[in-house]
């Protein structure tokens, strides 16, 4: 039992599971009918409820959940378990209903390769700062994207209803309008179907949307949140060189002191 634990107290032996894991799920996504791979998955189940238990009995569970990687695990480990259930209801009909839906979820261990990441606390912090730093100008630009939904749905839903049929339906095809996604198939479509004037004004007001909110809108966006993870970085430099000039200035007094005593 002791040895079992060194294994799954080991965290290259469970990165080699989480990987040959992950091959797995890839490998029966293919829809191999009657493939050997389909007995494995229960066996990796098994195992990282195996870890999860070892490591409650280590650490104790308070200690254990109160690692943000090991909450992440132990989530994944509890929408992993239903699926076992296959091996005992293979041919029934609640296989096909329930416990399929719930092998959707063993997908999500793939997340569990994230924390083997060189740096990757660093890098998470750093995420966290910049969303912090910048949610105001992720939220106006959000509030940008709702009105012009709106006003673009009142405007040309009877034209277009594909695109502008109902606010939801306006706010997703702004938003990929914003994205630089294919923004001249909608104002080319809407001149096939009116006047003139309405397809000079339409491409107009399209190309104004495009330059306020697809170019300097979300280059807006872009740049502050880039900026506030950058920013992390220089706070640290900055730091250490506050830290090696106040070293410098001591060693400076120091020897100042020196001279003062020699030449006296």
């Amino acid at each position: 039992m002791k040895n079992l634990g060194k294994w799954f107290l080991n965290d290259f032996f469970i990165l080699g599971l989480i990987i040959s894991n992950a091959l797995l799920i890839f490998s029966q996504e293919f829809e191999l009918s009657g493939s050997i791979l389909d007995y494995f998955e229960p066996i990796f189940t098994i195992l990282f409820v195996i870890e999860m238990i070892i490591k409650i009995k280590a650490y104790s569970f308070s200690h254990y959940i109160s690692d943000g990687w090991n909450k992440l695990d132990f989530i994944l480990v509890l929408l992993s378990i239903p699926s076992l259930a296959v091996i005992f209801y293979n041919d029934s009909p609640l296989q096909l209903n329930i416990l399929l839906t719930f092998r959707v979820f063993r997908v999500f261990k793939f997340f569990r390769l994230i924390r083997f990441f060189p740096d990757v606390n660093n890098l998470i912090s750093s995420v966290h700062k910049a969303i912090k730093a910048s949610y105001i100008v992720i939220a106006g630009f959000f509030l940008l994207v709702f009105i012009v939904s709106l006003v673009t749905c009142s405007l040309y839903k009877n034209i277009v209803p594909e695109y502008f049929g109902n606010p939801l339906q306006s706010f997703y095809t702004i938003f990929r309008l914003f994205s630089v996604e294919g923004w001249y198939d909608i104002p080319d479509l809407i001149a096939s179907r009116s006047s003139l004037t309405v397809e000079i004004l339409s491409k107009l007001y399209f190309i104004i949307l495009l330059l306020c909110g697809g170019i300097i809108g979300l280059s807006l966006v872009n740049s502050i949140f880039v900026d506030a993870m950058i920013s992390d970085n220089n706070d640290a430099l900055k730091e250490e060189v506050a830290q090696l000039t106040k070293k410098i200035d001591t060693l400076t007094e120091s020897i100042e002191k020196l001279n003062n005593s020699h030449n006296r």
